[in-house]
C-alpha cells in the first residue's frame, strides 16, 4: 500500500511515517520508481508503535525494544519503563491529592492552608538536599 493509504488507515499524516522511517522504526520496500510500498507487516509495525506510544514509550525506547533480539534485554528495557511510569503515576497522584485538598479547603486563599504549606515545605526540603 502507499504511504497515504497506510497513514490514513491509522489516522496519521504521511510525514509521521516518513519520520518513523528516518528514525529506524519502519523500513518499507520501494518500487522501481523509489516510492514507498507498505505491507501488512508494516501495518502491524505501525500498530505496535502506536500502542507503545500510548503506553508512554518514546520513539527511542520503541526502537531499542524492537531492535533487541535478546528477551532479557527487552525485559530490562520494559522494567525500566515500568519503574519510570510508576514514578510518574505517584507524582500525578500526589498532584491530584493536592488539588483535591485545595478544592475542598475552607480557606479563601489556598496558600494559607496547612496542607498546602506542608507540601511546599516538603518540596523545599527535598530541593535543598
Amino acid at each position: 500500500m502507499t504511504i497515504g493509504t497506510l497513514a490514513a488507515r491509522f489516522g496519521l499524516a504521511p510525514h509521521v511515517l516518513r519520520h518513523w522511517e528516518t528514525s529506524g522504526l519502519l523500513t518499507p520496500a520501494r518500487d522501481a520508481a523509489g516510492r514507498r510500498r507498505y505491507s501488512d507487516s508494516d501495518a502491524t509495525r505501525v500498530a505496535v508503535i502506536l500502542r507503545a506510544k500510548d503506553a508512554g514509550l518514546s520513539l527511542d525506547t520503541i526502537r531499542s525494544l524492537t531492535a533487541a533480539a535478546d528477551p532479557a534485554e527487552r525485559g530490562d528495557i520494559l522494567r525500566a519503563q515500568a519503574e519510570e511510569l510508576r514514578s510518574r503515576i505517584a507524582a500525578a497522584q500526589e498532584s491530584l491529592a493536592l488539588l483535591e485538598c485545595a478544592l475542598a479547603c475552607g480557606h479563601d486563599d489556598v496558600t494559607r492552608c496547612g496542607h498546602f504549606r506542608r507540601a511546599v515545605a516538603e518540596r523545599i526540603r527535598t530541593a535543598v538536599g
